[in-house]
């Protein structure tokens, strides 16, 4: 029987998180980037194994320290495609390094692992794709991968290691979770996860989304270019969802949500006739019903003044403006007209508001009620 041992968690002391490409990948951490054949998955990792080579800056991260990297790839020829690729890319080749797999193929158990990393301190391990390195295990069955990738993360961890497991899609997924080949367990033990994939843009325009991080907020959307004539180019963020990159369409924003949009930007310069916003509206295709809905929710008021009645945004938001604007001699015609309306925000008694109108005649109530 086993002697039971405890550690306090006050014990335990907190270690800031180190990044190879923040917030993307984790150093000393498993980071799986998946996607279809020919979205580009592989030619983007060679793309940031090329960068870390020469020390260079990945978007939105800061820049790398020249670092060594191990590539190991069960599809591709070394010779004719990988260090093809990356000699287009620039990378210092010395840099990076291949365990022989001629006599013994590799397995993610495999010892060999942990040695080229310690005789290399390589900084990064790519296994391309992780399917053909499960040896033996069903790569399908959670006994068979959760002790594999355990091991593996150990080994990252100790030796601050980023590994970097490419991974093949699903022809359908209903979820993001579940679109990877093989158990749910290898996107667990992942902590973080990277869907490439095709944008709108055109066939050579790509993108890499984050779609989990268990280390800080998911990054921006990286988008990138893979040029039959000019080779690979970041083209910095986009914002593309991984619900697009596995094919789903982008949910339509709803009518409610539209008309909130569109009160919040038609009146945030100031207030505007009430006759033009619902007229705008209408050309927007969003329904009276719903843009006093959205009305009521953003909070906004209808003010009187003279004959006509104009929309507002919150009063503690409008005596904001107006006390920034009427600083300044050039306005729009928004701000304008809110300092001829609300000349004095601190005295409200000259003015007329729907929600303190004591009751008036029918016709003046349905007109109100329209306003």
């Amino acid at each position: 029987m086993n002697e039971l041992k405890l550690i306090r968690m006050s014990d335990i002391h907190p270690e800031p998180v180190e990044w190879t490409w923040e917030p993307y990948i984790p150093s000393g951490a498993i980071t799986l980037i998946q996607g279809d054949g020919s979205a580009g998955k592989t030619t983007v990792t060679l793309a940031i194994a090329a960068a870390m080579t020469r020390g260079d800056a990945l978007p939105g991260g800061g820049t790398l320290i020249p670092s060594n990297v191990i590539i190991q790839n069960g599809e591709d020829s070394y010779a004719q495609t990988i260090r093809t690729r990356l000699e287009q890319m620039g990378a210092d080749c010395d840099r990076i390094h291949i365990i022989d797999e001629d006599e013994k193929a590799l397995s993610l158990s495999d010892s060999r692992i942990e040695e080229a990393i310690t005789r290399t301190n390589a900084k990064l391990i790519l296994l391309d794709p992780v399917q053909a390195y499960f040896g033996r295990a069903n790569m399908n069955s959670v006994n068979g991968v959760r002790p594999l990738m355990k091991r593996l993360g150990e080994v990252a961890a100790r030796h601050s290691c980023s590994v970097l497991l490419v991974g093949h899609l699903h022809k359908k997924a209903s979820k993001a979770a579940y679109a990877g080949l093989g158990s749910i367990d290898i996107f667990a033990a992942a902590r973080s996860v990277l869907t490439v994939g095709y944008t709108n843009a055109d066939e050579n325009t790509r993108a890499i989304v984050q779609n989990k991080n268990n280390l800080a907020p998911a990054g921006k959307s990286q988008a990138f270019r893979i040029d039959p004539i000019h080779g690979f180019e970041w083209l910095g963020e986009c914002d593309v969802t991984v619900d697009e990159i596995l094919g789903k369409p982008r949910k339509p924003e709803s009518q409610f949500a539209k008309a909130r949009r569109f009160i919040e930007t038609i009146l945030s310069q100031g207030p505007v006739l009430a006759v033009e916003v619902m007229e705008r509206a209408e050309t927007e295709g969003i329904s009276l019903s719903t843009l006093n809905r959205a009305k009521e929710a953003i909070g906004a008021i209808s003010v009187k003044h003279g004959e006509q009645w104009f929309w507002v945004l919150p009063i503690e938001a409008e005596c904001r403006d107006v006390t920034d604007v009427s600083q300044d001699s050039q306005h729009s015609h928004y701000e304008q007209s809110a300092i001829l309306l609300l000349p004095d925000m601190t005295n409200l008694s000259n003015l007329t508001t729907l929600e303190n109108l004591d009751e008036q005649n029918s016709h003046n109530q349905n007109v109100e009620e329209a306003q």
